[in-house]
């Protein structure tokens, strides 16, 4: 900054200039030995700064940091014991300039580049800045206060002190320590979710793609992809949707089994949310899966919808294709598919069962269930 002197040190004890430089500052309070020793250190230092790179350390260890400080700290205290001494500011003015001077090196601002002139951060320079009027004015109500501080003895005074010089010292490092910890989680949930999605993918995805391979039915196929398409949007987007227990699961589950034993697209979509006794749901689920089984084995339809309603009151469940269709009187009596089955099943437990078809068009099945509960 001025002859190099702070500089030369820095580099030949491996510690950062700035702490040099407040040392010299500290010295100059004691009788103007700091300011003596510079000007003696700048008599000796090489005009031609590259003759002398060899001799560059790297950084100090934190032994030999914690040995270079006791070493001043002992100077100090010789210089006072001596007389060299400008008064009690001394020691005070000691805290200030070496806080300064690690609230600064602790910033991120480059310091070095600011001596030079070149703009840093002006927002980090006015927080240094804050922080020192803060331990000026602190100090200040500590020296005026001293005598009613005395009351409180020395013990006390000594632990304050400490407390804030390792908050000084070790904040930064603590910070740091807790910035640290919080990157290592969040890249620990990363790699935890990457694993999950791996495993799934591992699990359904890449498996299905392996049967499509190896089958030549175009509509073996499409059931196989449907079917990985219903699971993995299920475990993406709709956590409820594989729950048997509600009756969005319990239809979804239904579609899936019939997709695979008559190779026939069944989409279902529900809207609300609602549930009911066991033995009402059962009827209704058992009801719903029979109309899609008899849809798929006798419409000839190529696509089967589900959808399902759900209020506080009722849950309404309806299940059509656009198949061939068919006239009810001409179904054999034997056939009880869907009068005991889906009919008087409906009945016997509250609900009802509305059947509408017409040859050619396709049929629609209407379940309702009372007595819904949210």
């Amino acid at each position: 900054m001025l002859a190099g002197v702070a500089g030369g040190i820095s580099e030949s004890f491996g510690v950062g200039p700035i702490y040099v430089r407040a040392a010299f500052v500290c010295l100059s309070l004691a009788g103007g030995v700091g300011l003596i020793l510079y000007i003696l250190l700048a008599l000796v230092v090489p005009d031609d700064p590259t003759d002398h790179e060899d001799e560059a350390r790297p950084p100090a260890s934190k032994p030999q940091r914690i040995g270079m400080a006791t070493m001043f700290v002992a100077a100090m205290l010789f210089l006072q014991a001596i007389g060299l001494w400008l008064g009690p500011v001394v020691w005070p003015a000691t805290l200030v300039v070496f806080g300064l001077a690690i609230a600064i090196d602790t910033s991120g601002i480059n310091y070095e580049r600011s001596l030079q002139g070149v703009t840093t951060g002006r927002r980090s320079w006015w927080l240094v800045i804050g922080g020192l009027a803060m331990m000026v004015a602190g100090l200040v109500v500590v020296l005026r206060s001293l005598d009613r501080l005395q009351s409180v003895g020395v013990l006390a005074i000594a632990l304050i002190v400490a407390i804030g010089g390792f908050v000084i010292v070790a904040g930064p490092w603590l910070w740091s320590l807790i910035e640290d910890l919080r990157t290592e989680r969040r890249a620990r949930i990363r790699s935890e979710e990457k694993a999950e999605v791996a495993a799934h993918l591992h699990d359904s995805v890449l498996q299905t793609l392996a049967l499509i391979q190896r089958t030549d039915d175009p509509k073996k196929m499409v059931t196989l992809a449907r079917s990985q398409e219903r699971d993995l949007r299920s475990w993406l987007f709709d956590e409820n949707s594989s729950d048997t227990d509600s009756i969005q699961g319990a239809l979804t589950s239904a579609a899936t089994r019939v997709e695979a034993a008559h190779d026939v697209p069944v989409s279902v979509v529900s809207v609300g949310e609602a549930g009911l006794p066991p033995d009402k749901h059962e009827a209704l689920v058992s009801a719903a899966t029979e109309a899609m089984m008899n849809a798929a084995k006798h419409s000839g339809a190529t696509k089967i919808s589900v959808y399902a309603e759900m209020t506080t009151s009722s849950i309404d469940v309806y299940i059509s294709d656009q198949g061939d269709g068919f006239n009810r009187d001409n179904v054999d009596d034997d056939r009880r598919g869907i009068r005991e089955s889906i009919e008087a099943r409906m009945q016997r437990h509250g609900g009802t069962a509305i059947i509408e078809s017409v040859t050619g068009e396709g049929t629609e099945v209407h379940l309702t269930m009372n007595g819904a509960a949210t």
